[in-house]
This record gives structure tokens, C-alpha cells and sequence, in this order.
């Protein structure tokens, strides 16, 4: 048995350090993780995938470590293992990150039914790093199911994860000053459920009340994305004691149905696949076309952008031209 074969098959067997060496192979984009991913490709496919998001501050380490425990509490997860994928922002500077979401989430540090990952965004836009679709795939076949994977919390650039995800969650919260910056950064349009957090809070129900607004006006948007036959729940929650958190659960669940009877499940795993595929091929073939390059030539070219004789764009045709 190859050694590829062989960590795929502790994986698959729900080894937990081995998964989580995988990841960490994953995120370094060292060995040969690409390998054992394909090994593990055929055991894909099953889970479902959460996706949590919204600006800093809004409470969502603190709604997913009480979600993962609700969750447990529905007929249909009570055997399951969860994933957890906490991605957090990289440090511009240092290159680290604090990971903090993952001591937000300690009290699940010792079940064996809950598997957290804490990751790196690496200055990855879009709330997510780059190798959070490849750690899913482990999760997935590692047997977790479902696969909740919150993003960084950058606000308007966090729409990334709608194309990863089966169900989005957008989290808002009372009191950041503006009640339309949601719509403003397209958060309302990804939302497959729509939760307030701190609901404790006076101006929580003002929240509610600017969002609902804001629902009505962007029903035809949800109309072209996800249908007319799924009304988005809007809730309200209060994580620092995990209330309301039961009733997301339920939506989750009624979401994960909706999906399957609909045919959008099948919709959203083209779109997140079709996605993967066209990355992963960008990748190569830039990788491939970089090889061709005469380094020489390539450093004259921009010696002539930076002194202006020739365009930024004028250079990509130039290289093209040559390298075709």
C-alpha cells in the first residue's frame, strides 16, 4: 500500500491527527497533499457546508461555539461529527495570526464528535483563505458532517464564502451606526438566513425592524438566486447565552431539506466545484506560462512600464503575443 493510499485511508477512518496533519500539509502547500486529496475525492461530497459571516465584532466564534452544540441536539446531526473551519485575518506586517476564534470555541476542545481547525487567511480576499475549499474536502471525508466554517469578518469583501458554502449565515449586529452597510457590501444578498446577534441590546429591534425593510426590497435578487419558494428567516440571537441559538438551528435544518427538495443542493455544489476547477486551472496555467518566460526580456518590458513608453496593459499583449 502506498504511503498516499495509506493516509488516506487513516483519514477516511476518522484518524484525527491524521487529518490534521493533512491540513496542516493543506495550508503549507507542501508534500503531497494534492495526491491524497484525489485519493480522498471519491469519499466527498456528503456534507453539509456552513458558511458564517459578517463584520467584526458581531459575535460569530461566540453563535458557532453555541450553534456546534445545538446543532447536536437535532434528530438528524445527534450521531454526526462536526467541523469547524475558524479562518482568521493575517497579520499584514508579520505574517500571523492570533487564531482567537478557536479559543472562543475551548468548551468543545474535548469532544471527540467536534474537530476545530483554526486557519490563517494569508491575505486571502473574500473572508476565507485559499485553502479552505481543500480542508473541507478533508473534513468531508474524514466524516464530518456538517462542515461550519466562519469567515475572517472583514465586512464588505465577505461574500466569497456563497460559493463555498450549501447555507450562508449573515450575521449582523445593533449599534455599528449604519443600518444599510450590510446592503451596501452585498452581505443581504448571499444571506440564506439572516440572524441580529446580541439581541440583548436596546437598539436590537430598530435592527430588526431596518433589515426587514431591507429583505422586502431585495426579494427579487433572492428570487434569482435561490428561488421564490425560500423565505429568508430573519432572528434574533444572543450568543453570550446561546439564546435563540435552538431556533437556527431548526432553520439550518429546515434550509439542509429545502435544499435537497429543491434541487438546489445540486446547484450549489456545480457552482462551489465549477469554481475549484477554474482556480486550480488559472493556477497551472499561469505556473506553466511563467516557465516560457525569458526573465531578461520580461525585466526590459517593465523597465519600459516604469519608465511610461508602454501600458501595463500594453505589456499582458506583449508577453501574450510572445508567450502563446
Amino acid at each position: 500500500m502506498s504511503s498516499v493510499h495509506a493516509q488516506a485511508k487513516r483519514v477516511k477512518a476518522g484518524d484525527r491527527l491524521a487529518l490534521a496533519r493533512l491540513i496542516t500539509l493543506i495550508e503549507n502547500g507542501e508534500g503531497k497533499f494534492q495526491s491524497i486529496l484525489d485519493d480522498l475525492y471519491p469519499s466527498t461530497g456528503k456534507a453539509h457546508i456552513i458558511g458564517v459571516t459578517g463584520p467584526p465584532g458581531c459575535g460569530k466564534s461566540t453563535l458557532v461555539n453555541c450553534l456546534a452544540k445545538e446543532l447536536k441536539q437535532i434528530d438528524e446531526y445527534s450521531t454526526h461529527k462536526i467541523g469547524i473551519i475558524a479562518v482568521d485575518p493575517t497579520s499584514p506586517f508579520t505574517g500571523g495570526a492570533l487564531l482567537g476564534d478557536r479559543v472562543r470555541m475551548q468548551s468543545h476542545a474535548s469532544d471527540p464528535d467536534i474537530f476545530i481547525r483554526s486557519m490563517a487567511s494569508r491575505g486571502a480576499l473574500g473572508g476565507i483563505a485559499l485553502a479552505t475549499d481543500n480542508v473541507a474536502m478533508a473534513m468531508d471525508a474524514a466524516g464530518y458532517d456538517p462542515i461550519i466554517i466562519e469567515t475572517v469578518g472583514a465586512g464588505q469583501s465577505e461574500v466569497e464564502i456563497a460559493s463555498l458554502a450549501h447555507t450562508t449565515i449573515v450575521v449582523e449586529v445593533p449599534g455599528l451606526g449604519d443600518d444599510v452597510q450590510a446592503a451596501k457590501a452585498g452581505l443581504l444578498e448571499i444571506a440564506d438566513i439572516l440572524v441580529v446577534n446580541k439581541s440583548e441590546k436596546p437598539a436590537a429591534d430598530t435592527t430588526v425592524a431596518s433589515l426587514e425593510r431591507m429583505l422586502a426590497l431585495g426579494e427579487d435578487l433572492k428570487e434569482k438566486r435561490i428561488g421564490s419558494q425560500w423565505k429568508i428567516p430573519l432572528l434574533k440571537t444572543s450568543a453570550i447565552d446561546c439564546e435563540g441559538v435552538s431556533t437556527l438551528a431548526e432553520s439550518i435544518r429546515a434550509h439542509y431539506q429545502f435544499l435537497h427538495t429543491s434541487g438546489a443542493w445540486e446547484k450549489c455544489n456545480l457552482v462551489r466545484l465549477s469554481k475549484q476547477v477554474n482556480a486550480l486551472l488559472r493556477e497551472s496555467l499561469f505556473d506553466a506560462w511563467q516557465e516560457q518566460i525569458d526573465l531578461a526580456g520580461f525585466n526590459a518590458l517593465m523597465e519600459k512600464v516604469m519608465s511610461h513608453q508602454v501600458s501595463p496593459h500594453q505589456a499582458v499583449q506583449m508577453l501574450l503575443d510572445t508567450y502563446q
